[in-house]
């Protein structure tokens, strides 16, 4: 099961600016998320970010959130962002089946998340070096929880070779610096 630029879209959940501080890889999250990003706006996958709470928890840091076109952030107050009614019908009138997600913390609403979207039909594609997590525990019993429920656990670099599909497009010339630098 191969993901697909053409069925994907990228769910970013609650990468936060009072969330990052606390985070032991969040400088790692956040350049995955921006080379996500980067790739996803070369290949026209469709774009959502969440934000939990942002009153309290503040907005999406400044280097992804620059990345997000406007109107494309979604406040919620459900752990589960497919919990949110407005998030739920922004990603069924995408159309597209397979869900790539990276966030923290892994295991609250990025696992709600996914398992959510999971239980409704959608096929998600964790992107584990996108993820994270205060504490390693935390992190690693939410991969394990998500893998056992079918969600695919994937990296940043499977995504784009993925995305891409092959090594002599326009698209794989474009970006390649971008995965030759990382």
């Amino acid at each position: 099961m191969l993901m697909d630029a053409r069925t994907s879209l990228l769910l970013l959940v609650d990468i936060q600016e009072r969330l990052a501080p606390v985070l032991p890889d969040i400088d790692w999250i956040t350049a995955n998320s921006v080379t996500l990003l980067t790739a996803a706006e070369r290949l026209a996958v469709p774009v959502l970010a969440t934000e939990h709470c942002a009153d309290k928890i503040g907005p999406t840091i400044t280097a992804v959130r620059e990345r997000i076109a406007d109107g494309l952030v979604v406040h919620k107050t459900y752990f589960s962002a497919h919990a949110e009614p407005e998030i739920a019908a922004r990603l069924a009138s995408l159309h597209r089946p397979q869900v790539i997600v990276v966030g923290i913390e892994a295991h609250v609403c990025v696992l709600q998340t996914t398992l959510d979207l999971q239980g409704s039909g959608y096929t998600c594609h964790l992107v584990e070096d996108a993820t994270g997590s205060r504490s390693a525990p935390d992190k690693q019993a939410a991969v394990s929880r998500m893998r056992d429920q079918g969600v695919q656990i994937v990296t940043t670099e499977m995504v784009l070779f993925e995305w891409l599909q092959r090594g002599d497009s326009a698209a794989f010339k474009d970006l390649f610096p971008m995965l030759r630098d990382r």
